[in-house]
């Protein structure tokens, strides 16, 4: 187990529960597997045992562990979860079929002002009207996400609240005769706000992934701005990637795109024996008539 680093001795207890409680969620330590004792633990995150004490009555409080007077501290079952995993080589492919299997719960519905920022990444003019809508994604009813999407009023009026509680949000725009032609993704990490925590089951400032997303279609207009949030206990992203290219220019490329790839560098060949101009690229993110919704 990971060493709790050195703090302020009542946020140790605290740290201490975060690291043991997502240990237990994760699956790293099972259900009912026995704990180390509390000197074995006090020892290993070089803290007090009152402070390990204090971690484990937390625990206890949640329901996580049971103690067992001459036996020991043991995990209760029913609480390690596998997470989501996305295909992030297939990003929108994956999302549209997250968004058929999970639960949804539609927390606001509305129509707002945009702000510069998002005038400026969905291609529009300050200030054009935009539909919000905040959604919370479950899996096994329980949250895993938390997802603020905007779009242009001229589409938003296509889809009702009703619409958007029961279907994933780029099929009822591809309904109204749109289709997504690429998109642009950027994956980090955040800390969770007050509003966040509340809707995902988390502690005001637990880490979160971040994705942030915007939808184009063939002209060049953004047609959806996500920000999604994950728990990442609950969902994960992953890449698979295959060594690509001559032997002195290989390079790191996402598997499913490597035909792709080969295509592309073979057909550069070409043209340069021919004195022919390149043909454009496209890359991983620029998957077109894909339909996806988290």
């Amino acid at each position: 187990m990971t060493r709790v680093a050195a703090t302020a001795e009542p946020m140790k207890a605290h740290r201490l529960y975060l690291l043991l409680r997502e240990q237990i969620l994760s699956g790293e330590v099972p259900d009912s597997a026995k704990l180390p004792s509390e000197p074995q633990l006090a020892q290993e995150h070089r803290v007090s045992r009152v402070t390990v004490r204090r971690a484990l009555d937390k625990l206890a409080s949640d329901g996580m562990i049971e103690r067992r007077p001459g036996s020991g501290t043991f995990v209760s079952g029913g609480h390690a979860r596998m997470p989501v995993v996305a295909d992030l080589a297939n990003a929108l492919t994956h999302l549209v079929e997250m968004g058929r299997k999970t639960g949804v719960r539609l927390i606001a519905f509305s129509y707002v002002n945009a702000t510069p920022a998002l005038a400026e990444e969905l291609k529009l003019e300050p200030g054009e009207r935009l539909q919000r809508s905040i959604r919370v994604r479950l899996i096994d009813g329980q949250p895993f996400s938390y997802l603020v999407t905007h779009v242009p009023e001229r589409i938003g009026i296509s889809y009702s609240e009703a619409d958007l509680a029961s279907t994933p949000l780029l099929e009822l725009l591809e309904r109204s005769g749109l289709v997504a032609d690429k998109a642009q993704q950027i994956v980090g990490a955040t800390l969770a706000s007050p509003d966040v925590a509340a809707a995902l089951d988390v502690e005001i400032g637990a880490a979160l992934l971040s994705m942030t997303r915007v939808v184009y279609e063939a002209s060049g207009r953004g047609i959806e701005h996500l920000q999604a949030l994950y728990r990442p206990d609950r969902y994960s992203f992953h890449m698979e990637l295959a060594r690509t290219g001559d032997s002195g220019a290989r390079r790191w490329t996402a598997a499913d795109s490597r035909g792709l790839t080969e295509a592309n560098e073979n057909n550069d060949k070409k043209n340069a024996r021919e004195k022919r101009p390149p043909l454009k690229r496209r890359t991983t993110h620029e998957t077109a008539n894909d339909k996806s919704d988290t």
